[in-house]
């Protein structure tokens, strides 16, 4: 064994030992997560089941499309968590979909809610459009930004050096 290895640092070791629990974490965070999504799931499944059975469907569907929703949302967190875990890194793009997930999931509550509830106080009726409104710019934004970094990915890979083949063809 050489010298070096043996003098590793403890600032060294601690962050190897650091990122080994850090890893630890993220897989057991990810494994509570996918148990939470699938008895969600279940638990939609189920009251779709009981919706089609009473003949509810209609009035069950927004709860429904809710769990459904969030589902699709903590599957989002779970990708997210495995490539922080293969990255060593935080990654914008997984986050910024659950964002604009959650403001659509939202928006498609407050529309299905306030049709079913008349409003009665013009003060409630501009809030609630002004709270869609918000929500329909959250989305826009997330969504350019999304778009923003897929370009600049793009633009790096483009800007980044391109290998020189080994064998240069002969010219004829």
């Amino acid at each position: 064994m050489s010298e070096d290895a043996k003098k590793k640092s403890w600032p060294s070791v601690g962050a190897h030992f650091l990122g080994r629990a850090e890893s630890a974490v993220l897989i057991l965070i990810g494994g509570v997560l996918v148990v939470l999504a699938v008895l969600m799931l279940g638990g939609a499944m189920m009251n779709v089941y009981h919706a089609t059975m009473e003949g509810k469907i209609r009035e069950e569907a927004i709860e429904i499309l809710d769990s459904v929703l969030l589902v699709m949302m903590t599957m989002e967190i779970v990708y997210t968590v495995a490539i922080s875990l293969e990255a060593h890194a935080l990654v914008a793009e997984p986050f910024l979909i659950i964002g604009a997930i959650a403001a659509i999931r939202r928006m498609l509550v407050i529309t299905a809610t306030s049709t079913k509830d008349e409003h009665t106080l013009p003060e409630v009726f501009r809030n609630t459009l002004m709270e869609l409104g918000l929500l329909a710019l959250i989305v826009v934004t997330m969504a350019l930004s999304i778009y923003i970094l897929r370009k600049a990915e793009v633009l790096r890979a483009a800007m980044l050096p391109q290998p020189k083949p080994e064998h240069e063809p002969a010219a004829h």
